[in-house]
C-alpha cells in the first residue's frame, strides 16, 4: 500500500495516521480521545470550558487508559472588558417567561488561556497544544514550547497563516468555512470573505514552511486523499467523529447529524458557529445583531437551555456541526478512524 504523500506531521507527531480528532468543547472528552487514540489518531481534549483541576484530570483519565500522543487545546480570545449584554436578555425574555426562569450568569463560558492553564501544561507535559483564535502572549507561548510540546495553531486565511508561521509554530490547520464549531478567524478578516478548505488550502500550503492540517468538511477517505492531494500533511475531523457512541452529545444533535443542513449563527455563543439550527435559530434567525461578543451569549442563554433540554427540547443549545455531516458512519471512533486511513490510502494508491 502506498504511504501518506507527505509524512511530515506524522514525523512529528508520531500517531499511526496523520488524522487529528477535533478537540470539540462540549462535544467530545476522554472517552472520544481514548478511542481515537486506540484507532491510531491524535486524540484530543477541549480545555476551553474546563478548570485547571478538570484538565488535570482528565488527563490522567487519558494516560491509564491510551497510548499514543495526546493534543490539549484552547482558546487565545480576549474577554470583553465592558460586557453589556441587556439587548440581548430583552430578546430572550419571552423564552425566560415560557421556561419560568430568570435570567444569570450561570452558565460556563470559554475562557481565554492564562499563566493557571500554562502551568497545567508544565505539569501534565501533553504531546501537542493547539490553540484557535490566535496564540496566547508570547511569554506564555515561550512557556508551552519550553514544555517541548508540539504548538499548533489555526488559520482561517493566508495572513492567518503566515502570522502563526512567523512566530513558529510547530503546524498549522487551514479551516475551511465548511468546518462544524467555531471559526478561528483572529486578524480581523471580514466572514463575507471565509474560504472554503480546497480554495484556501493550497495557498496555505504554498504559503507556509511547516506541515498544514486541513480541516472542515472532511467526511470521508475521498475527501481526506483529496486534502493530501492539494498538500495537507494530515487531517483534522470533528463532525465525522460526532456519529461515534463515544461522543457526548444528546440523541437528538446525533439524530439530526444525517440532515445534511447547517448553518453559521451567533446566538449560542456570540461568536460565528457552524450547526444545526434548532427552535431558537429558527425563531429568531442565525444571526442577531443583539447577541453580545464572544463568548458572552451564551451566559445568558444558559438557563433557558437548562430548562427546555430538562422537558426534552434541545433546541436552545448549541449543535456543532460541519458541512459533511451527513457523510458520517456510525462506527466507534478506534474503527472509525481506521476505515478512514484505510479508505483514503487506497484511494491515493490508484493515483500513485
Amino acid at each position: 500500500m502506498v504511504d501518506w504523500p507527505d509524512q511530515r506531521f506524522l514525523d512529528l507527531v508520531g500517531c499511526e495516521y496523520p488524522i487529528i480528532q477535533a478537540p470539540m468543547a462540549g462535544a467530545s472528552g476522554v472517552d472520544l480521545g481514548v478511542a481515537a487514540m486506540a484507532g491510531g489518531a491524535l486524540g484530543s481534549l477541549p480545555c476551553g470550558m474546563l478548570s485547571a483541576d478538570q484538565v488535570r484530570t482528565q488527563v490522567s483519565e487519558v494516560r491509564a487508559r491510551a497510548n499514543g500522543p495526546l493534543n490539549l487545546n484552547f482558546f487565545c480570545h480576549t474577554m470583553p472588558a465592558d460586557p453589556d449584554d441587556s439587548a440581548w436578555r430583552a430578546l430572550l425574555q419571552p423564552y425566560y417567561d415560557e421556561f419560568g426562569v430568570e435570567a444569570d450568569n450561570g452558565g460556563t463560558l470559554r475562557l481565554p488561556f492564562d499563566a493557571e492553564m500554562c502551568a497545567v501544561v508544565e505539569d501534565v507535559r501533553p504531546e501537542v497544544v493547539s490553540f484557535h483564535f490566535g496564540l496566547p502572549a508570547s511569554d506564555l507561548l515561550d512557556r508551552v514550547t519550553r514544555t517541548g510540546a508540539i504548538v499548533i495553531g489555526n488559520a482561517t486565511t493566508i495572513a492567518e497563516a503566515r502570522w502563526l508561521d512567523s512566530r513558529g509554530v510547530g503546524a498549522i490547520v487551514a479551516q475551511g468555512f465548511e468546518a462544524g464549531g467555531h471559526t478561528g478567524h483572529f486578524l480581523g478578516s471580514d466572514p463575507a470573505e471565509a474560504m472554503g478548505l480546497f480554495a484556501l488550502l493550497p495557498q496555505i500550503s504554498d504559503a507556509v514552511s511547516v506541515p498544514v492540517i486541513a480541516a472542515g468538511g472532511i467526511g470521508d477517505g475521498r475527501a481526506i486523499a483529496a486534502a493530501f492531494t492539494l498538500g495537507a500533511s494530515a487531517v483534522q475531523l470533528g463532525t465525522a467523529y460526532l456519529h461515534a457512541p463515544e461522543t457526548p452529545i444528546s440523541d437528538a444533535h446525533r439524530a439530526r447529524l444525517k440532515e445534511a443542513r447547517t448553518l453559521f449563527t451567533n446566538l449560542m455563543t456570540g461568536g460565528l458557529a457552524r450547526g444545526i439550527p434548532g427552535r431558537l435559530i429558527d425563531e429568531l434567525g442565525p444571526v442577531k445583531s443583539e447577541a453580545p461578543t464572544y463568548p458572552l451569549a451564551s451566559a445568558a442563554l444558559a438557563p433557558i437551555r437548562a430548562a427546555a433540554e430538562r422537558h426534552g427540547e434541545f433546541g436552545f443549545g448549541p449543535m456543532w456541526a460541519g458541512q459533511a455531516a451527513a457523510l458520517g458512519q456510525r462506527l466507534g471512533a478506534a474503527e472509525l478512524t481506521r476505515r478512514l486511513a484505510a479508505d483514503a490510502l487506497a484511494i491515493l494508491s490508484r493515483g500513485a
